[in-house]
């Protein structure tokens, strides 16, 4: 039989005592949540490097040199018609321009560029049916303007002729494939310059929003651990009556440490993808759209002296693309010749030109602000020359007008345009640079130095624990 205790009838049951209300449970508490957060820091940390990482190879290494690549496809495609065109204009005369082969020389140099460009484009439009579609329309475009280029320099050849429109067949020929070239490809070359260009911008505003929700995710866990840290510490100080944990005060440096580091990184990085973008992609990128248009006004200039039938509208045409480069209020093109010339700076027009937009930026950049006068200065040369080509063409001087056409200008312009477009390429790079720059061996510092705080802070509370067994 079991004796029964007459004191414990009727006596509630002990309470037994939970595990967080005993002195290692608080401890084993503690530390528990510091190592989660600890963790939660080091992810935060990990990914938010991650999208910078990505951020920056898109617009550094990938995509973004493959949009300026796109770029380059107008430009080749327009100089491949100018310098049709101007072979065509310039006839057997040797004197005027380069001459025939070095110009054939130049035409078979574009053809390669723009077929380089096209594979590239291919590749940067991945499996979108849309741009892959554009992509097989250029290609077959650019093969039946060849074919039709040919026919018609062949032909010239043939027959021979002084500077001046060649003969009505030649003329009908090169119209097929001047038209072509205008109406189809460039439009196209330029949609998919677009294209490319939002893929860009989507990546960056991803990605950029992405490393600055990161930075806010790495202050705030960083925190988080910190403040942790510390109310572990206090608690082994005034529980244990000892001074300081040393392996817990060198946890708590080390997520400090790693939590400024990671916002200084971060920022660094927003600052070098925002720089990279703006400072450097976004102005390459305008500036080669206002080269290739550039380029397709000096052969706007050829066309117009080849095919008088069609002058008008080439001179048209030619208004219309160069306000694009720069604007100014003109209703036609000798009223535009003299608003340029009188023109002390660009800008004011709200960027409405490309190079407005330059302008606009600010012109801060070391060297910018001369480059851009040099070529604003060569702008206005290339376009004072192109209206004395206008005035000796309707005055009958056809000869001369080649002569003018021909001259010097374009060709400082053009270096100009080139010069300035290498100093935002350079910022570019650099910025790129500074970026990668950063984030070396930052695959291994956050994992490190959560597992060093991790361990630290373990190694300071064993001895704790250990005085309760």
């Amino acid at each position: 039989m079991t004796l029964v205790d007459p004191a414990t009838v009727g006596a509630p049951p002990p309470v037994r005592r939970t595990r967080t209300r005993t002195v290692p449970g608080r401890i084993r508490l503690m530390s528990g949540l510091g190592v989660a957060a600890v963790v939660l820091l080091f992810g935060a940390t990990a990914i938010a490097i991650g999208h910078a990482r990505d951020g920056l190879n898109v617009i550094g290494h990938t995509a973004g040199p493959q949009v300026v690549a796109t770029a380059d496809l107008y430009f080749a495609l327009s100089d491949m018609d100018g310098q049709v065109a101007t072979i065509l204009l310039t006839g057997n005369e040797a004197s005027l321009g380069p001459g025939r082969q070095a110009m054939l020389d130049r035409y078979e140099e574009r053809r390669s560029q723009a077929d380089r460009a096209v594979l590239q484009a291919a590749d940067l439009a991945g499996d979108d049916p849309t741009e892959q579609a554009t992509v097989r329309a250029v290609l077959d475009g650019l093969g039946r303007y060849e074919r039709l280029a040919a026919r018609a320099l062949l032909l010239d050849e043939q027959s021979g002729h002084p500077a001046g429109p060649p003969s009505q067949a030649v003329l009908d020929i090169y119209r097929q494939a001047t038209d072509l070239m205008r109406l189809d490809l460039l439009p196209k070359a330029y949609n998919l310059t677009l294209d490319s260009a939002t893929i860009v911008r989507h990546a960056y505003l991803g990605e950029l929003s992405a490393v600055t929700t990161g930075r806010i995710a790495v202050a705030a866990t960083g925190l988080l651990a910190l403040v942790l840290l510390i109310v572990l510490q206090v608690y082994l100080s005034r529980g244990f009556r000892r001074t300081i944990n040393v392996p817990l005060l060198a946890a708590t440096l080390v997520a400090g440490g790693l939590t400024v580091a990671g916002v200084v990184v971060l920022q660094r990085e927003a600052d070098a993808l925002t720089q990279a973008k703006d400072g450097g992609f976004n102005s390459v990128l305008a500036l080669s759209r206002a080269r290739a248009i550039g380029n397709t006004l000096h052969g706007d200039q050829s066309r117009y002296l080849l095919d008088p039938e069609r002058a008008d509208t080439y001179e048209q045409v030619y208004l219309d693309k160069s306000q694009s480069v720069l604007y100014v209020p003109a209703g036609n093109l000798d009223k535009y010749h003299t608003a340029v010339g009188d023109l002390k700076a660009a800008g004011a027009q709200d960027g409405l030109g490309f190079l407005d937009v330059e302008a606009a930026g600010g012109l801060g950049m070391p060297g910018q602000r001369a480059a851009f006068d040099d070529l604003l200065s060569r702008y206005k040369d290339f376009q004072r020359a192109d209206g004395d080509m206008r005035r000796a063409a309707t005055g009958g001087s056809r000869r001369e007008a080649v002569r003018q056409a021909m001259g010097p200008t374009f060709a400082a312009y053009d270096q100009a345009l080139v010069g300035l477009t290498t100093l935002h390429r350079l910022e570019f790079e650099r910025a790129v640079r500074a970026g990668d720059g950063t984030l070396a061996g930052w695959d291994l510092v956050p994992p490190a130095a959560a597992l060093a705080a991790a361990l630290l802070l373990l190694i300071g509370v064993r001895p704790r624990l250990a005085e309760y067994r």
